[in-house]
């Protein structure tokens, strides 16, 4: 019996290891991706927006550049802080710290059309969580994109906190889940839903309300001092 009850004791001692093991190695998962991926996403975001600018500078005339980023987003009401955006939405594209633009299902319009809806998707956590704190966003506050030679500040006028990811009639050039039923100049933000996992899609729509011209200093608009 004593013999048996060291042996239990044993397999139990063993386990116990191994469940602290296992508990560590998920542990320092966890800590790599949503801290780590967001040291690595925001280093390449930092980089690759700092050539940008660069290229802004340049006075040279050229085509718009939308592999290296066509301008940034400024959301005061998540915490503030620049957010590069690109063309494309895959994991390739955000994994690297950025928003980007959708190229489908519904393809985005972007600022300087006339008409249409810009439509956006970042990461809510690790990989940069540009829009980790969408929740904070609230009727009435302001959204603003840069580009070289304009400011476009938005209003937000609705947001959904909650839809599926299969829900792509919110990228719809007219948004008619937010309450549009006209063309406009419209812009809207997505991301997934609750923290920490990917089952939903928060949703945020605004519309344009004015463009600055960017003068020599950049100077923001009021929205953003």
């Amino acid at each position: 019996m004593a013999r048996a009850r060291n042996r239990i004791a044993g397999i139990i001692s063993v386990l116990g290891e191994l469940l602290i093991t296992a508990g560590l190695v998920l542990g320092l998962f966890v800590v790599y991706s949503l801290w780590w991926t967001n040291v690595l996403a925001d280093r390449a975001a930092d980089q690759d927006g700092a050539q940008v600018r660069d290229h802004w500078a340049d006075d040279a005339p050229g085509a718009l550049d939308t592999r290296d980023g066509i301008g940034f987003l400024h959301v005061p009401a998540m915490g503030g802080g620049e957010v590069l955006v690109k063309r494309g939405t895959d994991p390739d594209v955000l994994n690297n710290g950025v928003a980007g633009y959708y190229t489908d299902p519904i393809k985005s319009a972007l600022p300087q059309e006339e008409k249409g809806n810009f439509t956006l998707a970042a990461h809510r956590d690790g990989h940069g969580a540009k829009f980790h704190n969408i929740h904070k966003v609230r009727t009435g506050d302001a959204i603003v994109f840069e580009s070289k030679n304009t400011w476009y500040v938005y209003k937000v006028y609705k947001t959904l906190p909650s839809t599926t990811k299969f829900n792509v009639d919110v990228l719809q050039p007219v948004p008619k889940e937010s309450g549009k039923s006209v063309p406009g100049r419209y812009i809207t933000l997505t991301t997934c839903t609750p923290m920490y996992t990917s089952d939903y899609r928060y949703i945020v729509w605004g519309e344009l309300e004015r463009t600055e011209r960017v003068d020599g200093d950049r100077t923001p608009p009021a929205e953003l001092r």
